[in-house]
């Protein structure tokens, strides 16, 4: 059924073709007891996920995620029922075939937030930011230290030193140039980053394409999915997503979010600074689709996206 698949290009290759993918789902769900289910693609995601009729999810990871695989479903089994944003709980998580994993969860109600986020009255946007800052507190209240073996990284200090080496060469293959990528030695060089006392879990994408809300029912803050890319570390590097893809940019919403999460502001520069050294990071399609600032330095940049508005 599904080829073995060893790098991102030949992934691409996999997840776009659907006339490959949809028989090996309708395989599996015949594996797990769910024979004539019917399946629906999700259009979004590097993955391939599927809807299984009406309460269930199945995401395919290949075997060069195997250890993504097995973190999803084990964080999972931990998280359910302990937020208090709701988050899919576990089914089933076994190998497939030539190296492919699986992992079956319970379907979140609602939609996208980033979906319907235009349509959402202003005072009910402002309401679900806070909800979302309360789980996300939560989130980093729990105990990381049984799931640093899952998530990793073993050594937070070091994986920053190691994201600060690569960075100019990450953004040069975003695209990035001319005097952004020219500043971002100095830059990082300016914002020291404290190793943090209390390394906690980092979803590392808490964004509103991984929220869901119930439109029918006072735009109630549904669930919070996508565990796979998890981390252990310093709680202000989960702040670059609700800055960048929750908040948007707003310092009304952002100021919001950090007094429902109960921690005073961070610094913008410290988090500009881990926006160039997130995992993730596309500073080039970040200024394309991010208000711009005033002036063509970090500094400002970083106030534009990161600010409170005092």
């Amino acid at each position: 059924m599904l080829p073995s698949v060893d790098t991102n290009d030949e992934l691409e290759d996999v997840v776009s073709d659907e006339a490959l993918l949809r028989p090996a789902a309708q395989d599996l769900c015949g594996q797990l007891g769910l024979a004539g289910a019917r399946i629906v693609r999700f259009p979004e995601g590097s993955l391939p996920v599927y809807a299984v009729g009406d309460s269930l999810v199945l995401k395919l990871y290949p075997g060069f995620e195997a250890a993504e695989a097995v973190r999803e479903a084990r964080l999972l089994s931990i998280l359910w029922g302990k937020l208090p944003i709701p988050t899919p709980r576990l089914h089933s998580a076994e190998q497939y075939k030539n190296g492919w994993r699986y992992v079956l969860m319970s379907r979140l109600p609602g939609e996208d937030l980033s979906e319907v986020w235009p349509r959402i009255p202003r005072p009910d946007q402002e309401r679900i930011v806070a909800e979302a800052a309360e789980g996300l507190a939560a989130l980093h209240a729990l105990d990381a230290t049984p799931v640093i073996p899952l998530t990793g990284p073993p050594d937070w200090g070091r994986f920053v030193a190691a994201q600060r080496v690569a960075a100019v060469e990450q953004q040069q293959q975003g695209g990035l140039t001319g005097p952004w990528l020219e500043q971002i030695p100095d830059f990082l060089r300016s914002v020291p980053l404290p190793v943090p006392r209390r390394p906690v879990l980092l979803h590392t994408e808490f964004m509103r394409e991984h929220l869901t809300v119930d439109p029918s029912d006072g735009w109630r803050l549904t669930g919070l999915f996508d565990f796979e890319p998890a981390m252990v570390g310093d709680p202000a590097y989960d702040f670059v997503s609700v800055g960048l893809f929750l908040t948007r940019a707003d310092p009304t919403l952002l100021k919001l979010f950090y007094e429902a999460y109960g921690h005073p502001p961070f610094d913008p520069r410290e988090l500009m600074a881990y926006t160039l050294l997130h995992v993730y990071s596309d500073l080039n399609w970040y200024l394309r689709s991010l208000p711009t600032p005033p002036s063509q330095n970090f500094e400002s940049l970083a106030e534009t996206w990161f600010g409170t508005g005092g």
